[in-house]
């Protein structure tokens, strides 16, 4: 499988409360909402959004990725309202090896309310079962407690911390990494049932 198979044309995909779709130029405002937000911004690799301009570099990135083709997010946007509130994504994916890796942001005012849980178990299920994947991990700065339940609710393992594994924001972060395989994905959706593993 080649990563155009699947981002030549990002699927829409869709939860009970939430869709997951392409990201678009009206998206802007809601974006650079959560992107100025500092405590949004405190656990990420990316800075905090001073201005609209920089909002619109990381969208009109977003909206390059999609006409090359390439590994870029699903935009995260609440069925009830249509309000967009936050990304995720597939940050990196290596097909020859069948592992990627998942990250997500979401507006403050969003927080709690299990929204990002529903979106991850929604990529977890795409990946697996669309992309091929026997392994799919995330990972998330020491201190980032929120990141660290989502990862738990979806199912993910922890499988350590990684000292020191990331320079950003002028210094080095110690990271927590979560994980879950193919045959755990698939012994949960069918309990009792013979594993078959790849």
């Amino acid at each position: 499988m080649k990563i155009e198979d699947i981002y030549g044309e990002l699927p829409q995909l869709e939860t009970k409360r939430v869709l997951l779709r392409k990201i678009r130029l009206e998206d802007l405002e809601e974006m650079h909402r959560y992107g100025s937000d500092d405590q949004v911004s405190r656990y990420v690799t990316w800075e905090t959004h001073q201005s609209l301009a920089d909002t619109k570099g990381f969208l009109d990135f977003v909206l390059s990725q999609y006409e090359k083709k390439q590994v870029a997010p699903w935009g995260i946007e609440l069925k009830t309202t249509g309000e967009f509130i936050g990304t995720i994504d597939f940050v990196w994916w290596k097909p020859e090896h069948k592992t990627a890796e998942i990250g997500y942001v979401i507006s403050q005012n969003h927080w709690g309310k299990g929204y990002t849980t529903e979106a991850a178990k929604e990529l977890l299920k795409f990946g697996f079962e669309k992309m091929d994947l026997v392994r799919i991990q995330a990972r998330c700065f020491a201190a980032n407690t929120g990141s660290e339940r989502v990862m738990e609710k979806t199912g993910m393992t922890y499988e350590g911390l990684i000292r020191k594994g990331m320079y950003v924001k002028g210094k080095h972060q110690d990271l927590k990494m979560y994980s879950v395989l193919q045959e755990e994905y698939a012994a949960r959706q069918n309990p009792g049932s013979p594993v078959t593993v790849r």
